[in-house]
């Protein structure tokens, strides 16, 4: 079992490190307030009804482009710090002992040890409580 739990942690502690590193893009374009495409790790396709650049220079009409681009991005760690701690002796023996003890407070307890299951309780001759006329309110 506690075998199991480390390799969990393990495992768990390996995406942890993976995702906080791991950087990506989300990229989405609308067309008006409508949502036409999104994509990750790449371009969104488009509608294919961007503004053309006019051919008349003296184009005096200006129209806004209904289309627009949203690009997410979301940066990852790119350093990661390892933080050692610097102990002395006795703050060492100290942590030390502490995991000592508390891993091997646990060890024993997955056995349920009933130490008169073999005995058959004894056979009831009188009932003393009658008997004495003692009865428990």
């Amino acid at each position: 079992m506690k075998q199991v739990f480390k390799k969990i942690t393990a495992v768990l502690m390996a995406f942890v490190v993976l995702f906080s590193t791991m950087s990506f893009t989300i990229s989405e374009h609308f067309c008006g307030d409508l949502l036409v495409d999104s994509a990750l790790f790449s371009k969104a396709e488009s509608c294919g009804m961007e503004m053309q650049t006019s051919p008349i220079e003296d184009c005096t009409i200006k129209k806004d482009n209904c289309c627009s681009d949203v690009i997410i991005q979301f940066e990852g760690q790119s350093e990661l710090k390892i933080d050692v701690i610097k102990l002395n002796y006795e703050q060492h023996f100290f942590v030390a002992s502490f995991i000592y003890t508390y891993v091997n407070l646990f060890e024993g307890l997955d056995k349920n040890i009933v130490p008169f299951k073999d005995y058959s309780p004894p056979l009831l001759v009188r009932d003393i409580h009658v008997l004495d006329e003692v009865y428990l309110i």
